[in-house]
């Protein structure tokens, strides 16, 4: 670690995500803090924080990077049946600050999301950058969630929660609808877990995705309010 660049709070800056080390995976730079400007900044060059409470700032561009093509949400039959019965309902943004919350305190390891953490994304959320989506049961009971970014034509997930079956994957297939009606070209996943395959999402090469970000990272999307409309179409085709 002692050979990585400090970054200073001051100075708003980072080195190439193709400078990052190989072990740990992607580890890049260390310091810095968690202003709007640096965490935007650090999205749009493939760069986001991880770190844990007694750690410094610790920013990461991992290779391979971990993506999911909207188009290409995978929904097996399992799931089908699920989104068939309508037993959860799909919102964004109605309580950010409860989503992020509770994808900090539901994760049996532990998490990296420290109170600066929901704070700084926090704020991107009141600017209109960063966005929760809920799925909610029957009762109007928050059954999973999960908050991320909005950049252009890029989405980047930060964390997701399920408190209940299924309802993590029917938020990942509503949203990647959602994303690929408004245009959408990505949906970054970071780092690659057994649930994100199994919905579709793949590795890509790091310099394949920086591609991707400089393509589509300046580009509007075609709806940028978050109001979610699409819908599970259903019934199931036997």
């Amino acid at each position: 670690m002692t050979s990585l660049p400090w970054l200073d709070p001051d100075q708003l800056w980072f080195p190439p995500a193709e400078d990052a080390l190989v072990d740990p995976d992607g580890l890049l730079a260390l310091g810095g803090d968690l202003s709007p400007e640096r965490l935007m900044l650090a999205y749009r060059n493939g760069i986001f924080p991880w770190f844990s409470d007694d750690q410094p700032v610790l920013w990461w561009s991992p290779n391979p990077r971990c993506v999911l093509y909207p188009s290409r949400i995978h929904v097996s039959r399992s799931l089908r049946r699920t989104l068939n019965q309508h037993r959860f309902h799909v919102s964004a943004d109605r309580c950010f600050g409860r989503i992020i919350r509770l994808c900090a305190s539901t994760r049996a390891e532990g998490t990296w999301i420290t109170d600066d953490m929901m704070a700084a994304y926090g704020e991107l959320h009141k600017r209109g950058v960063a966005h929760s989506i809920e799925v909610w049961n029957h009762n109007h009971e928050l059954a999973g969630g999960m908050y991320g970014l909005a950049i252009g034509r890029c989405f980047f997930g930060e964390s997701m929660f399920s408190l209940e079956t299924n309802a993590s994957k029917v938020l990942m297939v509503h949203l990647a609808n959602q994303l690929e009606e408004w245009g959408y070209q990505i949906m970054d996943c970071q780092v690659e877990s057994s649930h994100l395959l199994t919905m579709g999402a793949k590795t890509i090469p790091r310099a394949e995705f920086l591609s991707i970000l400089r393509a589509c990272i300046d580009r509007k999307p075609d709806q940028s309010d978050w109001n979610l409309s699409w819908r599970w179409p259903g019934p199931e085709v036997q």
